[in-house]
């Protein structure tokens, strides 16, 4: 049967494979009939009601979902539809009680407009009590309008949904979840509605393993622990974790929201340099032989407030003598690693190619990265091998945005061997932060070419010379 989705208009490119991955996650076979970003309803074909509300139970992005009995551009194609296609669901509801309600988007009518149009299903014959809070069921009339339809006058929608409401999705989480409520947080910590939808996504569940290897303050972890997962991270930065007193440490945020089960092991290391056992990648097809995670989930630094950094010494020949006293000196409280310039495109690479070396068969790398929307100087989707993308979603701000890229971890007897032969490791070119970081020199040149940048610079040097605020991110300031 058809069941229509309510969506919140809002993240609209993260939709639909947020549903498709809770499909995945249910077992459901999932159908999509028709959807559109412009529109928040999606109409679907799943094999049941048990269905409909086990894919529905823990979305973030989906308000609610329906037993769909009629659409059309007009109401009267709507009873039209009713009548023909429904009129042997009516005496299941005959003696139950029901409410009518109006669900319009984009645009409203008045209460008596409401009270006409609920009478004209009348034909439908229920005979229960009419209650507004707890009825047995509730029927809800869903109306699309065109946009600005009040300020433009126009008098009636575009399209008309009729359905019987089954479910609700998890929406109070992100209000659970609110960073303004959260105990220790960093000025970059990931908005609390998109690292569930990014659990989501991963697939976070109980008996899961889900790893960050840049977990800041634990947005990700958390919301991957409120979906029963246990958690592990690491970052290059100590004392993002450790915090600053008892309560405001990553531990602590755990504790805020009742979710200790969920806190695996949290430790100080540089992903380039992880402690995390790795197996060599093969094609025999042993499985998941030594792979430890079935989710990998990130927002790796950007390096744009400085640049990108890792464990190491720029140059070891003339730093012979910091390797020998960091071996000396690394269980002193006191002890600060150096570190040194890397590459952003061989950051992207090391994430792939970690997760291939540690996710499970058909473990999912979910992680965000930042592209400049201007064609000539977007930042390419990177690929693996042994991952294949599921999806990438996008939230656009001005001149840049920031995409959540989604992998399946391809069991290794179905990997492409010459494609991985041809892979070749991506080379670091030059040594300054923005010649590793083709991001952060778009970023501080606003997106425009050299061309343009440089001319506008020389025309209004004062209205250059400072840059735009650095983009959201994940990353504590200490780890840029």
């Amino acid at each position: 049967m058809d069941y229509l989705i309510r969506f919140s208009q809002s993240h609209e490119t993260f939709r639909l494979p947020e549903i498709e991955a809770l499909a995945v996650l249910e077992g459901v076979d999932l159908k999509v009939i028709s959807y559109s970003l412009d529109s928040p309803f999606c109409i679907v074909r799943l094999a049941s009601e048990d269905a409909a509300r086990r894919l529905i139970r823990r979305s973030i992005l989906a308000m609610s979902i329906h037993e769909l009995w009629a659409h059309g551009p007009d109401l009267a194609a709507v009873h039209s539809a009713v009548k023909r296609d429904t009129s042997h669901l009516w005496p299941r509801y005959r003696t139950s009680s029901f409410k009518f309600s109006l669900d319009s988007y984009q645009g409203s009518r008045g209460s008596d407009a409401k009270v006409r149009i609920i009478e004209s299903f009348s034909y439908l014959g229920f005979e229960g009590p009419i209650v507004m809070r707890g009825a047995d069921e509730e029927f809800v009339l869903f109306e699309d309008w065109p946009f600005n339809a009040s300020r433009l006058g126009i008098p009636e929608p575009k399209y008309f949904y009729f359905g019987r409401f089954l479910g609700g999705g998890a929406r109070d989480l992100p209000k659970k979840h609110d960073l303004k409520k959260r105990r220790y947080i960093s000025t970059t910590s990931m908005d609390a509605e998109l690292a569930l939808v990014t659990a989501n996504l991963a697939l976070a569940a109980p008996g899961k393993l889900v790893y960050d290897p840049f977990v800041g303050t634990g947005s990700f972890p958390i919301a991957c622990a409120q979906f029963g997962a246990l958690t592990f991270g690491s970052d290059i930065d100590g004392r993002s974790i450790r915090g600053d007193s008892k309560k405001r440490t990553l531990r602590g945020n755990f504790e805020q929201y009742g979710l200790l089960a969920g806190l695996g092991g949290m430790f100080t290391a540089d992903l380039t340099n992880s402690p995390v056992r790795r197996t060599p990648l093969r094609f025999d097809g042993n499985g998941a032989t030594g792979r430890l995670f079935d989710a990998v989930v990130c927002d790796p630094p950007y390096g744009v407030r400085e640049g990108l950094k890792v464990l190491g010494v720029r140059d070891p020949e003339k730093s012979a003598g910091v390797e020998l006293r960091g071996k000396e000196m690394y269980k002193s409280p006191d002890f600060i690693p150096p570190k040194k310039p890397f590459s952003f495109l061989a950051m992207l690479d090391t994430i792939l190619q970690f997760s291939a070396q540690t996710l499970v068969d058909n473990g999912r790398l979910s992680f965000w990265m930042p592209t400049a929307n201007d064609e000539d100087q977007e930042i390419p989707v990177p690929t693996h091998p042994y991952l294949e993308i599921v999806s990438v979603c996008t939230q656009t701000f001005n001149k840049w945005s920031r995409r959540l890229i989604t992998y399946r971890r391809i069991p290794d007897a179905e990997v492409d061997q010459e494609a991985m032969k041809k892979r070749e490791e991506t080379k670091s070119v030059g040594k300054t932060a923005d010649e590793l970081n083709p991001f952060r020199k778009a970023y501080f040149n606003r997106f425009e070419s050299d061309g343009a940048s440089s001319s506008s610079r020389s025309q209004t040097p004062s209205q250059t010379t400072t840059p735009p605020p650095p983009p959201p991110t994940t990353e504590p300031a200490s780890k840029t």
